[in-house]
C-alpha cells in the first residue's frame, strides 16, 4: 500500500523511519549511501522517501555531503534588471534547469564598487556550491579571485581563446564572419560594425572576426567604420545617424549589429532618413532570441546570426554541476557552440559597390 503524506505535513527522516520501523539515523545513512546499510533496506528507504515527497534539509545535506544544492548568480549593477531585455528569460531558464537537478538558484544584486566583494562575502558564508558568471573581460578580477579561492564556477563566455576555467560560449568570431561573408557575397564593400562595449570579451572576438573576414576579402576597415558602445536602441540610432550622414566617409551599404536592440536603432535611423532597406543599406544582426524584440517582427524582417541566450542555460548548469561533483578535465567542462544564419529581408545585393572614400580615419 502506498505511503501517505498528509497535505501540509513535511516529510522528515523521523517520519520516514516511523513508516518503516527504522531509526532516523538509519534512514539518513541509507539516503546518503553509507555502506553499512544493506541494499534491501536502502531501496525501501529510497522508495518511502519518494512516496512521501521527502526533501532533505539544505543545511543537513551540506553537513553530510559537503554540498548545499544552491548556486549563486551575482548581478553587479541593479540597472541591469531594468535595461537587459533578456534578463528574466535567462533567469527563468537557469532556475528551471537547476530545479530539474534539485538545485536552487540564489540571485544576489550587488551595489559594491568592488566587483569581487560579493563573491568574497558569499564564499565566506559557505552556503553555495558554486557560481554562474557572465560578461567576462580581459583580466577579469572575479575570475582571478574565484580561481585563487578554489571555488566552483562556470562562465557564460570566456575572456581569451584558451582558458583554464569551465565555460559555455558561442563562437563570437564566427558571428561576425558569417555576417561579413553574407554581405561580401552580396557585393557590399563599405561594411560597418556597431558593436557592444569594447571592454567585453565577446565584443573583442566579434571585432576580430569582422576585421579578419573583411581583410581576407580584400575589403578596407577604416577605424570609424567600427563603433563600440552600450547595447541599446539609442546607441544604435545615434551611431547610424552619424554613419548615414557621412562621418565615416561615404555611408556604409552594409551594417553588422552586435544585437537586435542595436539593430532596432539602426533601422529606425535608416527609415527616418528615407533609406531603402535593403536597397540602400543592408542590416544584419546577432540575435539572442529576445522575446520582446523578435527579429522577424521588425519593420523590415531582420537577417540574423542566431544563438539564443536561453539555449546556454542548460549547458551552463550541466558544466557547473559536473565541476561541483569533482570533474576536473577541461575538455569536459568547456564548450563552444556555433551560430546559425537566418536570412530575412533586411539584406540584399549592394547597389553601390564602391570602396570607402576615406581610409585615413
Amino acid at each position: 500500500m502506498p505511503l501517505q503524506n498528509d497535505l501540509g505535513n513535511v516529510a522528515t527522516l523521523r517520519s520516514i523511519g516511523e513508516s518503516l520501523g527504522l531509526s532516523p539515523a538509519t534512514v539518513s545513512r541509507a539516503l546518503n549511501g553509507f555502506p553499512e546499510v544493506g541494499e534491501a533496506t536502502r531501496l525501501r528507504v529510497i522508495e518511502a522517501a519518494r512516496q512521501l515527497d521527502y526533501r532533505p534539509n539544505q543545511v543537513a545535506r551540506k553537513l553530510v555531503s559537503g554540498r548545499s544544492g544552491i548556486v549563486g548568480l551575482v548581478v553587479d549593477k541593479p540597472r541591469s534588471l531594468a535595461t537587459d531585455t533578456t534578463f528574466f528569460g535567462v533567469i527563468s531558464e537557469l532556475s528551471a534547469s537547476l530545479a530539474a537537478r534539485d538545485v536552487d538558484l540564489v540571485l544576489h544584486v550587488s551595489t559594491d564598487m568592488d566587483e569581487v566583494e560579493p563573491y568574497r562575502r558569499l564564499l565566506a558564508k559557505g552556503t553555495l556550491d558554486g557560481f554562474i558568471l557572465s560578461g567576462p573581460r580581459p583580466d577579469d578580477a572575479r575570475i582571478s579571485f574565484l580561481e585563487t579561492a578554489g571555488a566552483n564556477f562556470v562562465v557564460h563566455g570566456r575572456h581569451a581563446e584558451s582558458v583554464s576555467y569551465p565555460y559555455f560560449d558561442i563562437d563570437n568570431r564566427a558571428v561576425s564572419e558569417l555576417a561579413v561573408e553574407l554581405l561580401c557575397d552580396l557585393g557590399h564593400r563599405r561594411i560597418a560594425l556597431v558593436n557592444g562595449p569594447a571592454d567585453l570579451a565577446f565584443s573583442a572576438d566579434r571585432l576580430h572576426g569582422f576585421q579578419t573576414s573583411l581583410q581576407q576579402r580584400g575589403r578596407s576597415v577604416p577605424s570609424r567604420s567600427v563603433v563600440h558602445g552600450p547595447m541599446t536602441e539609442q546607441q544604435g540610432y545615434i551611431t547610424a545617424l552619424r554613419m548615414f550622414n557621412g562621418e565615416a566617409g561615404q555611408r556604409p551599404t552594409g551594417i553588422v549589429c552586435g544585437s537586435t536592440v542595436l539593430a532596432a536603432g539602426v533601422m529606425r535611423a535608416a527609415i527616418e532618413l528615407g533609406l531603402d532597406i535593403p536597397g540602400d543599406v543592408s542590416i544584419v544582426s546577432h540575435d539572442d532570441d529576445v522575446p520582446q524584440l523578435p527579429a522577424a517582427g521588425f519593420a523590415v524582417p531582420l537577417t540574423t546570426t542566431w544563438s539564443p541566450l536561453t539555449s546556454a542555460c542548460a549547458p551552463l548548469v550541466e558544466i557547473l554541476l559536473a565541476r561541483v561533483a569533482g570533474e576536473l578535465e577541461p575538455g569536459r567542462l568547456q564548450h563552444v557552440a556555433g551560430p546559425d544564419l537566418v536570412l530575412r529581408r533586411s539584406t540584399g545585393a549592394a547597389r553601390d559597390k564602391g570602396e570607402w572614400v576615406r581610409t585615413d580615419f
